[in-house]
This record gives C-alpha cells, structure tokens and sequence, in this order.
C-alpha cells in the first residue's frame, strides 16, 4: 500500500491546545473546504517550532474563525502560538 499526503496546509499558527479532549486538530470549516480535507480525516502533523511530528485527524472549527487548535494527548507535543505543517 502507498500512502499519499494529498494536501498540505503549510505554516498555520496554533490558536490553542487542550489536553483535557480526546484527540484530534479542531481546523477551521473554511480552510478545511479550500484544501478538501474531510472531518475526522487522518492527517500528518509537523511543529516546525519544536520539530514534533505526530498523526491525529481533523474535526471542523466554526467556520471564519482561524481557529487551529491542538487537543488531546497530541497538545503535549505543540503549544499555542507554534507554527505547524499539516
């Protein structure tokens, strides 16, 4: 099997991270709709701020709102105000 990232959301800043939620990144529905990536899509994740790297999947934020916010047990490995590669 060969697996292919097939869009790529290249420098967004992390609004928030909350480890007291199951997992996932909470990306805005708007951004999500301009790269098709679909909720509760898997996605490769990249801190370039720290050099983490970590696969979790996406859910949509509320639409306009910028939001990109680390959750559950991968907000231990990003922190607000990082930079990331999705």
């Amino acid at each position: 099997m060969r697996v292919v990232l097939r869009s790529k959301i290249h420098r967004a800043w992390v609004t928030d991270a909350n480890p007291d939620y199951v997992g996932s990144i909470l990306i805005d529905q708007d951004l999500m709709d301009k790269i098709d990536l679909w909720n509760f899509e898997k996605v490769l994740v990249c801190d370039v701020t720290n050099g983490n790297r970590f696969e979790t999947y996406a859910i949509a934020g509320e639409r306009g709102s910028g939001v990109c916010s680390v959750q559950g047990a991968a907000a231990r490995l990003s922190s607000k105000g990082n930079c990331l590669i999705i």
